[in-house]
């Protein structure tokens, strides 16, 4: 149950790959090791209209909040973080050098009693990693 939602904003399109946004988050949520390959979702968004900040046009965000099943402890759900964050960072760091950029990742642990999920996914990638 590792998804994780990009939410951006519509300007940052001009300025990063979002699908190797994407493809970056999703190896680096596979490299933490406590995410099965089977449950792992990265999907972005595009807030097609959003106020950063002072207004200004030119300037963007990527919120990033990965929902997580129970059964994660705190260290190991703040070092996956870590490492996406990192990996997400790496890939905008001309972004992040600018003073017109916001990146934010949030980990959310959802409770398995309001949590119903049917995933034919799992099965077929049951024992890969």
């Amino acid at each position: 149950m590792p998804h994780l939602r990009i939410e951006y904003s519509a300007g940052l399109e001009s300025h990063a790959d979002m699908a190797e946004l994407c493809q970056v988050a999703y190896q680096a949520m596979l490299k933490t090791g406590i995410f099965p390959k089977a449950g792992v979702r990265v999907r972005a968004y595009k807030a097609d209209y959003a106020i950063v900040g002072d207004g200004l046009i030119e300037n963007n965000f990527a919120a990033l909040a990965l929902s997580v099943g129970a059964g994660r402890s705190t260290e190991q759900l703040k070092s996956a973080g870590d490492e996406i964050f990192a990996a997400v960072s790496e890939t905008l760091a001309q972004l992040l050098a600018t003073t017109h950029f916001a990146l934010s990742l949030e980990i959310r642990v959802i409770n398995p009693d309001l949590s119903w999920k049917d995933t034919p996914i799992h099965a077929r990638l049951s024992g890969q990693n």
